[in-house]
């Protein structure tokens, strides 16, 4: 089984930046632990804060990757190419939030994604992408 997890903008400073909701760990880090938690799965992480190379990514790995966790960041609520992209590839796709994004500013309650996914994870930290890889193995 092959999946990717891509991050989008400002994740690539996840644990230095607003540490009381994204926690103190590294994408990095945590990236490592599930590789060891899941050996016999191939993961992929790509993050990007350009929009363009996000949906490059999706393109690139849509049609041969068995699923992919995405969590948007800011273009979880603003991106109608990222949801076309997800709808133009047959992997499937969960999105991911390390907070609630429901219980936070008004604007980040809705998702253009969402509804092109197969689910929605959030609010349970990083743990958010292993839950995402759970349920990536069960749609298989």
């Amino acid at each position: 089984m092959k999946i990717l997890l891509i991050n989008g903008p400002n994740l690539n400073l996840l644990g230095i930046r607003e540490k009381s909701i994204y926690g103190n760990e590294s994408f990095e880090n945590y990236f490592q632990t599930l590789r060891n938690e899941y050996p016999d799965i191939e993961m992929e992480y790509f993050q990007s804060n350009i929009e363009g190379e996000l949906i490059n990514k999706i393109h690139e790995r849509g049609f041969t990757f068995d699923g992919i966790i995405i969590n948007a960041g800011a273009y979880t609520h603003t991106s109608v190419a990222i949801r076309d992209a997800i709808s133009g590839v047959k992997a499937p796709v969960v999105e991911v939030h390390i907070s609630n994004i429901l219980t936070r500013e008004n604007f980040r309650h809705e998702s253009l994604i969402g509804p092109v996914c197969v689910g929605s994870i959030m609010g349970f930290g990083l743990d958010s992408y292993r839950l995402g890889i759970e349920a990536i193995k069960k749609t298989h």
